[in-house]
């Protein structure tokens, strides 16, 4: 499986290492960006201004523009999605292009910068790329040819494929060969075949699915509705869905997270124009809700860290300037807020 997912390490030979006769290979440093915090700044539309900012959990330093920093060049676009691979993080801009950099130390080793329209995920899969793309819009700002592009490496390139999916494909997973694709707009579960890119499956599912999310060892599909959110679980082994779960939530939107007691936190809101948001706190084994678990205006992103566990809210403040985060702890009491990037929209902990 490859997505933005915390992947154990394993320890093996421990017995033989300690009666070994040579001295051990000495431990890699960590590079500066391996520890802390990343923080995934959209950018305004029109000015293409989205960056990375790093938060040191040690020290509390928070590094700002650190693509710019660290490649001496804006990273010039709308940033949609940070995806972690090995050593690899690939930086996704819904302006069309794909960045990817070392994870160590955010130097850059590759793009994708043509023949994307509207980039939304990514994953790995069989050493290739797919990356999830609206496609380009009619003229009723329709998206009728929506696409999953293929490049061919990891270290990114041209685009040697598009493989036409259902409207406004969002989120990406994949498992051994199979690539699963959220297609949001028409409520889809796609299944692409990595091997031969082709779909082999197009499942309708309740609700609008956006993102892929872990939860007690599971996968699901989490598809926000009309005043409810659906869970559909993945069948991973044969790829298809095994069960669904609903819950009554009132306007859920398609952003989430997980902690590592398989609790969900989505983000709610009421739209234009008043924008009433809030974190609704979801047990998916006891199908209960805490609707109003958290409360406020101009929610963006959310995220849970597991080492210190807290629950991260990024607010826009309505593009009006830098947005901020708010830190809370389990009873969605807040602990600290601080000022980051504009439109601060997602997290990746490490």
């Amino acid at each position: 499986m490859t997505k933005n997912l915390f992947k154990p390490f394993l320890i093996s030979f421990l017995v033989a290492s300690l009666f070994a006769c040579s001295e051990s290979e000495p431990e890699r440093p960590l590079g500066k960006y391996e520890q802390g915090i990343l923080i995934m700044n959209e950018g305004a539309f029109g000015v293409n201004d989205g960056e990375v900012f790093h938060l040191n959990t040690n020290t509390g330093e928070l590094r700002s523009n650190v693509f710019e920093l660290e490649n001496g060049r804006p990273f010039a676009g709308l940033l949609q999605d940070m995806i972690l691979e090995e050593d690899r993080l690939y930086l996704v801009a819904n302006t069309g292009k794909v960045e990817i950099v070392d994870a160590r130390d955010f130097k850059s080793i590759g793009s994708v910068t043509e023949d994307l329209d509207i980039s939304r995920s990514l994953t790995l899969s069989n050493g290739k790329l797919f990356i999830s793309d609206y496609g380009p819009y009619a003229s009723d700002f329709s998206t009728p040819d929506s696409y999953v592009a293929v490049v061919t490496a990891a270290d990114g390139g041209v685009v040697s494929k598009k493989i036409p999916v259902s409207r406004k494909p969002e989120d990406l997973i994949s498992f051994g060969d199979f690539v699963f694709v959220a297609g949001s707009e028409e409520g889809k579960l796609e299944i692409i075949d990595a091997i031969s890119e082709t779909v082999t499956a197009s499942i309708d599912v309740e609700g609008n699915p956006a993102k892929f999310v872990e939860s007690n060892g599971r996968t699901y599909l989490y598809a926000p509705g009309n005043g409810e959110a659906f869970f559909h679980e993945i069948n991973t082994s044969n790829p298809g869905i095994l069960s669904t779960i609903k819950v009554s939530v009132e306007n859920p939107i398609g952003k989430s997270a997980s902690d590592e007691a398989g609790i969900l936190y989505i983000l709610t809101s009421t739209g234009f124009p008043d924008y009433v948001d809030g974190v609704a706190r979801i047990d998916l084994s006891s199908q209960t809700v805490v609707q109003n678990w958290y409360k406020g205006s101009g929610f963006y992103g959310i995220g849970y860290d597991p080492l210190a566990r807290e629950v991260y809210v990024s607010n826009s403040n309505g593009f009006q300037g830098n947005g901020t985060v708010t830190v809370l702890d389990q009873d969605g009491s807040e602990n600290r807020t601080f000022e980051v990037g504009r439109g601060p929209s997602g997290f990746l902990f490490r």
